[in-house]
């Protein structure tokens, strides 16, 4: 397994910012080679994926969601094998710390390379800083705002 861990500052108080990040559906609009997430019912997420070159589907279970402080997850079905959390920090009543750490099995000689060469880290990196630029540019509420899993 690898883990990749990467946090960003976004100008957003921490409610913004998670009830953004719960709309799973727009992670298209941000997320680099994500095609489609559908929540399936209050814990399961699908997802379509193509991510150099490759295309992926799988299922995903929310298995903790603590609104405005974490949502975890694990996948559990398809073809990737990950898990993962992020996390809402207030830095102030108006900024959020975003910190994204995912734990991955890279399968494949291409997928051990791109791992190798940090550019897995590369490409969360860049998924947080157009998160950042898509919820300042956006700046309205909307989510889930599920209890606690």
């Amino acid at each position: 397994m690898s883990q990749v861990m990467e946090s960003i500052k976004v100008d957003v108080p921490v409610r913004i910012a998670y009830n953004q990040w719960t709309r799973f559906e727009t992670f298209p609009l941000f997320m680099d080679g994500v095609r489609r997430v559908e929540q399936v019912d209050e814990t399961l997420t699908h997802w379509v994926t193509r991510i150099g070159g490759v295309d992926r589907e799988f299922d995903a279970e929310i298995s903790e969601q603590i609104p405005d402080e974490r949502v975890a997850w694990i996948t559990v079905d398809g073809d990737i094998e990950q898990s993962g959390v992020v996390t809402f920090r207030p830095i102030d009543p108006t900024h959020t710390e975003v910190t994204l750490r995912m734990d991955f099995d890279p399968d494949g000689l291409a997928e051990n390379i791109a791992d190798t060469f940090g550019f897995i880290d590369r490409h969360v990196t860049g998924d947080l800083k157009r998160f950042k630029t898509f919820i300042e540019e956006r700046g309205a509420e909307g989510g889930a705002r599920s209890a606690q899993v």
